[in-house]
């Protein structure tokens, strides 16, 4: 097994960003940090990079029981996602692949099973994207809580 699990896809670039994030949040994750990883390259390096973002994602529920088991893995925190184009204009989905990588680093039974839980969530989420899903403005938005810190939080049904 590989450190991540990805899906190449033939969809515009931000068709594949808004269904990862319908996808992640009907799996309990909101998208917490966004990084445009070419627009931060242009700005600050004056290089033109392709397109590449990094979405945060993260599931309070997951992030919660992780560091009520090992107050350091929030180090691991937020999943990473990875969107990218490649050259013949194919759009790449990436997600870190907790099972591999959390036993490296712990040796905890619960943190292994945990592990395994949020990897079958981001697996889910690329798994179900498809070109006929709908996008951002044509899904039905799932409810959503707010939090202290501003953020809306998608309720799992």
């Amino acid at each position: 097994m590989s450190y991540y699990y990805s899906r190449t896809l033939n969809i515009p670039f931000e068709d594949v960003v808004q269904k990862i994030t319908l996808n992640l949040q009907q799996q309990g994750f909101g998208i917490i940090t966004t990084i445009d990883l070419n627009e931060t390259l242009k700005q600050k390096l004056a290089i033109d990079f392709r397109k590449y973002k990094i979405l945060g994602a993260c599931n309070p529920q997951f992030a919660y029981k992780a560091v009520s088991i090992d107050s350091h893995m929030g180090l691991m925190l937020p999943c990473n996602i990875v969107i990218q184009e490649h050259e013949n204009n194919t759009v790449e989905v990436s997600a870190v692949n907790p099972t591999e990588t959390i036993p490296l680093i712990a040796t905890s039974t619960q943190l292994r099973e945990l592990a395994s839980d949020v990897s079958d969530h981001l697996r889910t989420a690329i798994d179900n994207l498809h070109y006929d899903q709908p996008t951002q403005q044509h899904a039905e938005a799932l409810p959503t809580v707010r939090t202290s810190q501003n953020e809306n939080i998608p309720i799992q049904g």
